[in-house]
């Protein structure tokens, strides 16, 4: 059984940076296209960017194209969500979530088996 476990989230002025990462066991990541979502308070869960298995294929929600980047280091069963020049409606909890196969890169929840935990962020002056 495939388990992810997010981290990095934190406290970050507005323009700043963080990168999350989703650290997988039970399972090699390499088999598993990864999704990133995020859901604030009140509002629904958005899917805001993913990768395929091999990394050959991202896609962004309009919302952070041009400011975060999905990538996965396959040696580490790990992937990240870069994130740069942060605005405080980018605050919300962050999740990543994993579907099995090789050309699938999907910002649709339902779409995805196995989700971490959650790791809170918040943009803040």
């Amino acid at each position: 059984q495939l388990q992810l476990v997010e981290s990095g989230g934190g406290l970050v002025q507005p323009g700043g940076s963080l990168r999350l990462a989703c650290v997988a066991s039970g399972g090699l990541l390499d088999y598993y296209g990864i999704g990133w979502f995020r859901q604030a308070p009140g509002k629904e869960r958005e899917g805001i960017g993913c990768i395929t298995s091999r990394g050959a294929l991202t896609n962004y929600a309009d919302s952070v194209q041009g400011r975060f980047t999905v990538s996965r280091d396959e040696s580490k069963n790990t992937a990240y969500l870069q994130m740069n020049d942060l605005k405080f409606e980018d605050t919300a909890a962050y999740y990543c979530a994993a579907v099995i196969g090789y050309r699938v890169c999907s910002r649709r929840s339902d779409e995805y088996n196995y989700w971490g935990q959650g790791t809170q962020v918040t943009v803040s002056s």
